[in-house]
């Protein structure tokens, strides 16, 4: 494998110095786009860094769109990412495992929208029972996920965009209601 040489500014549609969605890591930044050799061929590369979890990937230019890698959501789409945090949350009557799958894979998607039904779906309450491990670690990783696209999006602070998330599922009048009728239920039974 020798070293690697600066390249033009673009490739793909993708330039260096922009904000990229990688669909299994989330918001990171084209630092540069290097040739390398590996094994007698020359591979031309983006060189990605994700600076939250201190890591480097480079992916072959000619496969950035095939493993899904894409440019951060236009403002109209992080809007209704938000406002899909204001439905009510949809929880399906399958087992666990079944659906810690299905959040699993919409959070690798790279799906906004996808990562904001998560975000929704396994939000609770202060009035709702506790959430399990699991549970708690899928909504994390969820709502980081959301969070980092769109402080990129909106140039704001991870601390910032959390805070706009977690007003709005708390003040959502839908989620309210449901809290409401759910908590209504349980005192009856």
């Amino acid at each position: 494998m020798t070293t690697k040489t600066k390249k033009p500014i673009q490739r793909q549609g993708f330039r260096t110095k922009e904000f990229i969605v990688y669909p299994t890591h989330g918001v990171g930044q084209i630092t540069e786009i290097e040739e390398q050799e590996i094994a007698g061929a020359t591979l031309e590369l983006f060189v990605i860094q994700f600076e939250q979890d201190k890591m480097t990937l480079r992916v072959p230019t000619n496969k950035a769109k095939s493993v899904g890698m894409r440019k951060l959501s236009e403002p109209a789409l992080v809007d209704k990412g938000l406002d899909t945090l204001k439905g009510r949350a949809r929880v399906k009557r399958t087992m666990w495992s079944r659906r810690a799958q299905e959040y699993e894979a919409k959070i690798n998607s790279g799906d906004l929208i996808s990562i904001a039904e998560v975000v929704r779906d396994l939000h609770r309450m202060d009035t709702q029972p506790e959430q399990s491990y699991s549970e708690r670690q899928l909504y994390e990783a969820a709502l980081d996920r959301m969070a980092r696209e769109v402080c990129a999006v909106r140039k704001l602070s991870n601390t910032e965009v959390i805070s706009i998330i977690e007003d709005i599922l708390i003040n959502s009048p839908k989620r309210a209601r449901a809290t409401q009728t759910d908590g209504d239920a349980s005192a009856a039974a």
